[in-house]
């Protein structure tokens, strides 16, 4: 699916003085073992307020990044395996959840089967493609591939219409290189060209493994970079895939046929099921006319090894340890830094709740999500709207026809917390323990691309949850113009019954605040408050937003990550934005929440304004490996999270006053020169 929300990728919550608690006790949150206060503040924020947690915590082999939040991952993966294990450990009646899950997780956990059976459940697919006798074939065979999960030349998937955010449409997407990112195909720095070598070991080692010989085994590797390669040529760089304008083009099928004659596309709808459509959204029409021009230059056996590498690496997780090792080597070493494969146990964890995530989230919910956390939890949200809509009335750079759009917008949003009202359906799926782990995964593929079908040219479900009760995140999405905060982030160690307000508005209160504020970045800000892409901004409005947003690009473009690699505030600016916006609005909140009180007193030496930033840095604490920094600087949306405090909050004023940051600090930057947005 293309990127239609926006994750926070480390999330944190807290309860407010809204029940719960004697408040008299509300006096944790600052741990001073968890800080390095022989750094001033305002040189280096994030050692400062991180600095103990981060040397407590080394990274271990399995992880090329550990912080807080893969902290609080790693507890509910603990709780769902319990969940999980004591359903594999029952004897089931077939077709029921319980079995569904526990016999899946059997099933992954297996490791004697796996590497009993090696590359024999590969066969009968490769097998298939052995049998394509001419391009004509390709059209109906690239359905079924898409149908088993796998995404040769490009993806597409069904959900809004941007133009018309109430009804489902099919989109079409680029894609197509399995390497991570187009860039690691074009670029000729030596990290890029080592990425290449390495990639084409892999493809070499993994037709091996499969069955080829040598020479099979070369020309694979060879086809397989050359049809990748072509293909990330014309592909959208990252930044203009966060253009929604540069994404939306809807055209007919005729049209699409013109586009990309090489595929009969009559014949792939026809395949997936899906007579009746009559237009689509191409989202990227040069790259998908690109595929036509792949097919019809390249041989057809140079075709038929790039199909089977779709298969081989799609499948490779799921085989025997000789197969995903060698997965491993590549995506976990290699590209990441990490030097051991996570634990099977997680690994099989993972899968579960891919295929049947919603109904282990059911059970997760009424073991761990008391009903009281979601009203907690919706009277906090409405806290950080009502800052937010203050904020929106006394901006000065924007006029007041905006505001009134955006007030629109804002008072719009659709809010959900924990858990959907209505779960999904799973008794389609069949979990099979006397197949292969790969069958049951392209069953499970096949189970989830026909339900994603079954909404096509239908009204979209905005009671749809996008995440698992279970999933360690939270999301804004703009086509349902919602904020989203799943069940598992309301837990230790961000949840904290103790915790001083400060701590929580700094912590959960700019989490968001920040999933708020992406209605307003500079992608959210283009969809109205129905979700439809429409232009709701005046002229003049619209420039002093992008001047500022400017003044953000720029400043972490200057941000030296590693050497002499720098971010990318262009690419990241969405989310900066999102950042600065959650501290403003939930500094406000809380501002709001001591009118007609007395000042907090001081906890542990800290004044009630430290520990709102302290809570803020806190959230990001962790150690990443070198090879992930460039990973991530490359390919996430999202700044560091060094950079997340030490990027971010410079601009705030009242950081400045809490801590009594100078001209004379290494982190100060001129009242002038701070980005205000939102």
């Amino acid at each position: 699916m293309k990127q239609v929300f926006f994750y926070l990728t480390a999330c944190a919550v807290f309860t407010t003085a809204c029940g719960g608690g004697n408040k008299s006790d509300l006096t944790q949150g600052v741990d001073v073992v968890n800080m390095d206060t022989t750094v001033v503040p305002g040189n280096d924020f994030y050692r400062y307020a991180c600095g103990g947690w981060i040397d407590n915590h080394p990274l271990k082999p399995e992880f090329s990044r550990f912080g807080t939040f893969d902290q609080l991952r790693e507890t509910s993966q603990e709780q769902v395996k319990g969940l999980i294990e004591e359903l594999a450990a029952n004897q089931n009646e077939q077709g029921t959840l319980s079995q569904k899950i526990g016999d899946l997780y059997k099933i992954a956990t297996d490791s004697v089967k796996l590497n009993t059976e090696g590359a024999a459940p590969l066969k009968k697919y490769l097998d298939e493609v052995k049998s394509i006798q001419s391009k004509t074939e390709i059209s109906a065979f690239l359905a079924k591939m898409f149908r088993n999960g796998m995404s040769p030349f490009f993806s597409n998937y069904v959900y809004a219409d941007d133009m018309n955010s109430s009804m489902n449409i099919f989109h079409l997407n680029q894609g197509g290189y399995k390497m991570g990112d187009r860039d690691y195909y074009l670029e000729k720095d030596p990290r890029s060209e080592e990425l290449r070598t390495k990639y084409q070991a892999l493809i070499n080692k993994l037709f091996v493994l499969a069955g080829c010989d040598e020479h099979q085994a070369k020309a694979a590797e060879t086809a397989v970079m050359k049809i990748e390669t072509q293909l990330a040529t014309s592909a959208y760089p990252r930044i203009k895939l966060r253009i929604p304008t540069e994404n939306y083009h809807k055209i007919t099928v005729e049209e699409l046929q013109k586009t990309s004659p090489a595929i009969d596309w009559t014949v792939f709808f026809n395949t997936l099921g899906l007579k009746q459509i009559k237009d689509l959204n191409l989202s990227q029409p040069e790259p998908l006319a690109e595929v036509s021009k792949v097919i019809e230059s390249a041989s057809l056996d140079e075709i038929q090894y790039y199909l089977n590498w779709n298969i081989i690496s799609s499948a490779s997780s799921y085989l025997s340890d000789e197969f995903s090792d060698a997965v491993f080597d590549f995506y976990g070493k290699t590209l990441s830094g990490r030097q051991e494969q996570k634990a099977r146990w997680k690994r099989a964890v993972d899968i579960v709740d891919g295929a049947l995530g919603e109904a282990v989230g059911q059970i997760y919910v009424e073991k761990y999500f008391p009903p009281a956390y979601k009203e907690r939890m919706l009277e906090l949200v409405k806290n950080l709207q009502v800052a937010l809509g203050e904020r929106i009335n006394a901006l000065t750079w924007m006029g007041d026809s905006t505001k009134a759009k955006a007030q629109e917008k804002l008072s719009a949003f659709h809010v959900k917390i924990g858990y959907p009202d209505k779960w999904r359906d799973y008794s389609g799926l069949e979990v099979n323990v006397n197949d292969s782990y790969f069958d049951n995964v392209v069953r499970s593929n096949n189970f989830d691309y026909d339900y994603m079908l079954s909404k096509f040219d239908k009204p979209v479900d905005k009671d749809e949850w996008l995440m698992n009760p279970q999933t360690v995140n939270a999301y804004y999405n703009p086509a349902t113009n919602e904020i989203c905060f799943p069940a598992a982030i309301l837990q230790p160690p961000f949840f904290n019954m103790e915790a001083d307000d400060a701590v929580n508005y700094g912590a959960i209160g700019v989490v968001i605040g920040h999933e708020m504020t992406h209605g307003f970045d500079d992608q959210g800000r283009q969809y109205d408050k129905d979700g439809n892409l429409v232009n709701w901004w005046t002229e003049e409005d619209a420039k002093n937003f992008e001047a500022r947003a400017d003044v953000l690009v720029n400043f972490f473009d200057n941000i030296v990550v590693l050497d002499t690699v720098r971010a990318n505030g262009r690419y990241t600016l969405g989310e900066n934005i999102a950042d600065q916006g959650g501290l403003h609005v939930s500094w406000q909140a809380y501002q709001n929440s001591l009118k007609g009180k007395p000042v907090p007193a001081p906890i542990a030496g800290f004044t009630n304004a430290q520990r709102f930033f302290i809570g803020y840095a806190t959230v990001w604490a962790g150690n990443i490996r070198n090879e992930e920094i460039l990973r991530l600087t490359k390919m996430d949306s999202h700044s560091l999270g060094q950079w997340r405090v030490n990027g971010a909050l410079p601009h705030v004023d009242a950081w400045y006053d809490a801590f009594n940051v100078t001209e004379a600090n290494k982190l100060y930057v001129p009242k002038e020169k701070r980005v205000s947005i939102w």
